[in-house]
């Protein structure tokens, strides 16, 4: 079994949720860690254990798959849509948005695009911030 099979698996039902409520502008369902992945270490429920990404292979990995990568980027550029108009934290809570930004900070590394969609996130939403302590663990 591919180990990007469990966020295939969970993405199957709620995919089509959390589309729906990042283009309201509002997260109301529980859905960030299989969605917005974080490096592995980070997060200590047991979801987001699960769904930690173990380092940047994984992560690249993630961004090849044909389902998993297309997904992130649509839902990245669905989140960019209300960017000048509300903060990251309005549309997905505090610890969401906390989330989504270390998400974001490991798929901009991981990533072999050049559209730079995880970059314009941090830039929109965190003022140009990284997270540092997944920089930390992916430079380890």
């Amino acid at each position: 079994m591919d180990p990007l099979d469990r966020f295939v698996a969970a993405q199957a039902t709620d995919f089509a949720v959390a589309r729906a409520e990042l283009q309201r502008g509002r997260k109301t369902s529980h859905w960030i860690w299989y969605i917005f992945p974080q490096i592995a270490g980070l997060g200590r429920s047991d979801m987001a254990q699960r769904y930690a990404i173990a380092d940047l292979e994984e992560a690249r990995a993630y961004l090849a798959h044909p389902l998993l990568g297309p997904r992130l980027r649509d839902l990245t550029r669905t989140l960019l849509a209300h960017a000048g108009k509300r903060r990251a934290e309005a549309i997905l809570g505090d610890i969401d948005a906390m989330k989504v930004r270390s998400s974001m900070t490991l798929f901009e590394a991981a990533d072999i695009e050049p559209d730079g969609i995880f970059a314009a996130c941090l830039d929109a939403f965190y003022a140009g911030s990284r997270d540092p302590e997944t920089l930390r663990r992916i430079t380890c």
